[in-house]
């Protein structure tokens, strides 16, 4: 597997609950805590272990109930000033969840103007390359895949932008349709929304493959 990380960089993980993974917010991002338990935590410790040579460091900035306005009044502390090397983005399912739980939508085009501003701020503000996740829903029961008609129009925009801005593309999505071909839905993720320990190891695995390309 080729990598594109260079030695001593650091990899910015950002977006949601399922990016937040239960981490300690009131320790130091330096400290292992602050990773939280699932596929960032995944992540950092299989590339450090298997990759000890590049001393590659991670930070986790996710924020459980998070959607692209919240990332958005945020994104200087959690993103800009911390001067990653790499950011990796997922973002999206709370847009959509918000619509059905609390009648709050985001209109796909508010949407894509949200979306593109953290992406231009990082483009613009540091020097950092872009990997960008794409949500995911899975079918365990029928409440959770009617918000399929509001999330697949939010993949397809998350997906042009990462052509826009040269971003590596990781289709969480994909994996895991791919994935109830092997077991059920809930298996990988209890609500069809938050990952079991299965599924953020399927992400973790993913999400290496994506940006080794």
């Amino acid at each position: 597997m080729t990598l594109p990380f260079k030695k001593d960089d650091l990899i910015l993980f950002t977006g949601d609950s399922i990016t937040d993974g239960c981490r300690d917010r009131d320790r130091d991002l330096v400290d292992p805590a602050s990773l939280g338990t699932g596929y960032a935590a995944m992540l950092a410790g299989r590339l450090g272990f298997e990759y000890p040579g590049l001393n590659l460091r991670f930070h986790n900035t996710g924020i459980s109930g998070d959607s692209t306005h919240h990332m958005l009044a945020r994104w200087a502390v959690d993103c800009i000033d911390i001067k990653p090397d790499w950011v990796s983005i997922l973002a999206g399912v709370n847009n959509t969840w918000r619509r059905y739980d609390s009648n709050d939508p985001t209109p796909d085009n508010t949407f894509e103007a949200e979306f593109r501003e953290l992406l231009e701020r990082v483009k613009n503000e540091t020097s950092a390359k872009i990997i960008l996740c794409s949500p995911f829903l899975l079918h365990t029961d029928e409440s959770v895949s009617r918000m399929r008609e509001d999330l697949d129009p939010k993949i397809g925009i998350i997906k042009k932008l990462a052509g826009e801005f040269d971003a590596l593309w990781v289709d969480f999505d994909a994996e895991f349709v791919a994935a109830t071909e092997r077991q059920s839905p809930s298996y990988w993720a209890f609500d069809g929304v938050h990952p079991t320990i299965a599924g953020h190891a399927l992400m973790a695995d993913a999400w290496l493959r994506g940006v080794a390309g």
